[in-house]
């Protein structure tokens, strides 16, 4: 069998679909879309036109829990790809997370379930995005960076490679971790340095500027510089390099 698509599936024209993939039921793959070979698309996955999926991407895909582990198996919705977006080689998208048009994720990143990703959003080789993340339009997360569960990244945030977000104050013990649990978020137009590392539940503020290597232990001002372990204020971040918040 050179590859397999379910009669209930739906394409679009002009779709090409490599060697040995698979498309389960209720799939539907918009105009002009490319599938690489060995790819695996699961059941009701929404693909809008003009989208290309690299060799060895797996798109759907369902969770699959430890039994230590403290996220709960409940039902996930479909992906949803939007237009004209671009998921690499051996990209992995879990069940219920979205892509808006003209993403892009790299070689090898993975977005786990019920994550949202903004319109333009380039996600990096090698990038994890952990479950409940939200990333708005226009960011960029540069290769090898680790973006914890239930962590917000408004728009136009870039976040240079292995920066590191965390989640959990309590690393694993007691059960008061649960409720507390919270990954930072970072707010408009921010920028965090590589190798940076973001503690839980800090608040990155608008047009705040984290230098590489820097640890953030505490939520920073807008538009300043923040330097150092821990972090603190350097300087202001020039206003040429702003910018302008839409309406």
């Amino acid at each position: 069998m050179e590859r397999y698509i379910d009669d209930n599936v739906s394409l679009g024209q002009g779709v090409k679909v490599g060697r040995f993939s698979i498309i389960e039921s209720d799939v539907k793959v918009g105009n002009g879309v490319c599938i690489g070979d060995n790819v695996k698309i699961f059941k009701g996955t929404q693909i809008g036109s003009g989208v290309t999926i690299g060799d060895g991407a797996v798109v759907g895909k369902k969770p699959v829990f430890a039994v230590t582990s403290t996220v709960k198996n409940r039902p996930l919705s479909a992906v949803s790809i939007a237009d004209n977006s671009i998921i690499g080689t051996m990209a992995i998208i879990y069940a219920g997370s979205e892509l808006g048009q003209e993403c892009f994720m790299g070689d090898r990143a993975l977005v786990r379930e019920n994550c949202l990703i903004g319109e333009r959003t380039m996600i990096g080789t090698g990038v994890i995005v952990e479950n409940e993340a939200t990333i708005g339009k226009n960011c960029k997360v540069q290769s090898g960076a680790y973006i914890t569960a239930h962590t917000v990244l408004e728009d136009n945030v870039f976040i240079a490679p292995m920066v590191i977000t965390t989640n959990d104050n309590y690393m694993g013990r007691t059960e008061g971790r649960l409720a507390a649990k919270q990954g930072p978020t970072i707010k408009y137009a921010a920028r965090v340095g590589g190798g940076a590392l973001l503690l839980p539940g800090i608040t990155v503020a608008e047009e705040t500027f984290v230098a590489a290597g820097a640890v953030v232990t505490k939520n920073t001002e807008p538009g300043k510089v923040y330097m150092g372990v821990p972090s603190r204020v350097k300087r202001a971040v020039p206003q040429k390099e702003f910018i302008k918040q839409e309406d």
